[in-house]
């Protein structure tokens, strides 16, 4: 048996086209906030968590209904069918309401194409363990991962181009290709037959899940979703105020600033595949802890450099380059780890559990920024500070965690095309 490389990357056009939505919301809708609405920075911060807040408690439950949904589609298509246009027309709409006199209506639009976009976003990546045997996983995440990061570099780089051309463009864009990638998912991927119609039936959900997780004695799934906690406040703290610190603090272009993330988006490109491998050969434990601290140590770097040496030359692009490698060792062998930590019927609540803790850190990141940006004068490099200290705590709870490594039994495969 081994793992099946093109279905999987035909699977990674579904996250190639989620990847490119969130990279041009994270480049530029904090700067018409910040910018085109001048808002303060704790104003930004909380309106991006507005719709965090409502993803944090729809996201983990969708997993769960996506685990006991039939349909002569399957159980995770039809979400991607319905939501996935939906967050697409929502997201065009957006850079036309950028206007003074209609900040609510923009919001209202933000929250509800975040919330389409949730929708479907679980079910897609739940894809991935249901079709793919527990061994090759942190491989098969490499090359979703691969497919996402492509996607980010055309978003970043791409998004640059057309947003100098028109602020809209890089919107209409990025929701074209969400439309077309899902649709070669739909079209191209078949999901495998679950013939334990009893045990599917007889699933906990999600409260019983969190429930069995606080209460097991070994807390590894505990400290695991932690830690992914933990790095994701401090992920998040950085990526949505990125582009507002390079216009702010550097004193860059908004097309600029956004075009630096390319750097790091092109370096996790690189090694996303050879993440999963080493992941493989040396373990996934010690491939994230190897990356948390990578991140860890290159924030405490970007934070203690003068703005000077960041705004002109090649210190800012290699530093972020090798974020860019720490973020794919990292992020290509957590999900991996979380569905091998959880029982085989339960493979999408657990990845609902996974994003119920990185998208609850994507609530409080940004919130938590934004507070201490105003707090400290318009300091836009206290992003890299809460970034270290939480890369800190995330290296701590990975310590102890002692399960997730890949499986050596293998599962079912799915049907051939």
């Amino acid at each position: 048996m081994k793992l099946n490389v093109g279905r999987t990357l035909l699977l990674g056009f579904g996250f190639f086209g989620v990847s490119i939505l969130w990279a041009i919301h994270d480049s530029y809708v904090p700067i018409f906030l910040g910018k085109d609405f001048a808002l303060d920075a704790s104003l930004v911060g909380s309106i991006l968590t507005i719709n965090t807040i409502i993803v944090f408690l729809i996201q983990p439950a969708i997993g769960s209904l996506s685990d006991r949904t039939r349909t002569s589609l399957g159980r995770r298509m039809p979400f991607i069918l319905i939501f996935a246009p939906l967050a697409a027309i929502g997201f065009a709409v957006l850079p036309v309401l950028v206007q003074p006199s209609l900040l609510w209506v923009f919001v209202i639009v933000l929250v509800l194409t975040i919330i389409a976009l949730a929708m479907f976003r679980t079910p897609v990546i739940a894809l991935m363990p249901d079709i793919t045997p527990s061994q090759f996983r942190s491989q098969a995440n490499g090359l979703i991962n691969l497919m996402g990061g492509i996607g980010a570099i055309i978003a970043f780089a791409g998004g640059a181009v057309l947003f100098k051309l028109n602020p809209a463009y890089p919107f209409w864009a990025a929701s074209i290709l969400l439309v077309l990638g899902c649709g070669i998912v739909l079209w191209r991927i078949r999901e495998p037959k679950d013939s334990t119609t009893q045990a599917v039936e007889s699933r906990p959900g999600l409260l019983a899940s969190l429930g069995k997780i606080l209460s097991a004695g070994d807390k590894s799934a505990l400290l695991l979703l932690l830690a992914i906690f933990a790095w994701f406040v401090g992920y998040n703290a950085v990526s949505k105020f990125f582009t507002l610190y390079g216009v702010l603090a550097l004193k860059l272009e908004a097309n600029q600033a956004s075009f630096l993330l390319t750097f790091l988006a092109l370096m996790f490109v690189i090694f996303a595949v050879p993440s999963g491998y080493i992941a493989g050969k040396f373990g996934r434990r010690r491939t994230i802890l190897v990356g948390i601290a990578v991140i860890g140590v290159l924030a405490v770097i970007v934070r203690i450099l003068p703005i000077e040496a960041l705004a002109s030359g090649i210190v800012l692009p290699v530093l972020l380059a090798l974020i860019g490698v720490g973020w794919a060792l990292i992020n290509v062998n957590s999900l991996a780890m979380v569905v091998d930590v959880a029982p085989q019927t339960e493979l999408a609540t657990y990845t609902g559990l996974y994003y119920f803790a990185s998208t609850s850190a994507a609530v409080l990141g940004p919130f938590l920024a934004g507070l201490l940006i105003d707090a400290l004068g318009k300091d836009y490099t206290v992003i890299f500070l809460i970034a270290a200290v939480m890369f800190a705590v995330a290296f701590v709870f990975m310590l102890g965690v002692r399960r997730g490594e890949r499986a050596e039994q293998a599962v079912a495969p799915a049907p051939a095309e």
